[in-house]
């Protein structure tokens, strides 16, 4: 269902996204805490929030709360192992090396458009998320990549349409699927 969802609102023109957008959905917070989650045993991990939408100069603090497992949060860039750039073009990337349970990583977002990032051993098992920073109105907006191509299949289909981040504020694990 999410697949079908996302190729309709990522098919809407600028100008349709604009109108999706909501004053006061964005979270204007100076910072927002984003979750590395995980079940028991291990078997499933995950952000949460899965997508959220900030105003720009937001500081995303990241927190592993899983007790099994490591993670990272890693925005994808060429400078960064390589991997396809979905940030926008100019901002900062990122790595956090492996984060242990309980450790904290920060990164404060100025430039508006969409950050995807991933977990690295946890990619394959679609432990992605995305932030929306600021709107289609702000100077230098910069939208999502369209294309999933080089993202394992499990990331490309865990990313939430920035249209859902923008009616929502936030989503959830359970509400992308």
């Amino acid at each position: 269902m999410l697949l079908n969802r996302r190729r309709i609102l990522l098919g809407l023109a600028g100008g349709g996204l604009a109108a999706l957008v909501r004053p006061g959905r964005l979270h204007s917070a100076a910072s927002e805490l984003i979750e590395m989650r995980g079940t028991p045993r291990g078997e499933r991990v995950w952000f949460s929030p899965l997508g959220v939408a900030v105003a720009p100069g937001t500081t995303v603090r990241f927190a592993n709360r899983d007790r099994v497992n490591s993670h990272t949060v890693t925005a994808y860039h060429p400078d960064v192992l390589g991997r396809p750039r979905r940030i926008p073009v100019g901002a900062e990337h990122w790595h956090s090396g492996f984060l242990l349970p309980q450790e904290v990583f920060e990164v404060t977002l100025t430039r508006p458009g969409v950050y995807d990032y991933y977990c690295l051993p946890h990619e394959r098992a679609g432990m992605v998320g995305r932030i929306v920073v600021g709107g289609p109105g702000d100077h230098g907006w910069q939208p999502a990549a369209r294309s999933p191509e080089g993202l394992p299949p499990a990331a490309a289909n865990n990313l939430p349409p920035v249209a859902v981040i923008f009616a929502a504020g936030r989503v959830n694990r359970e509400a992308a699927s």
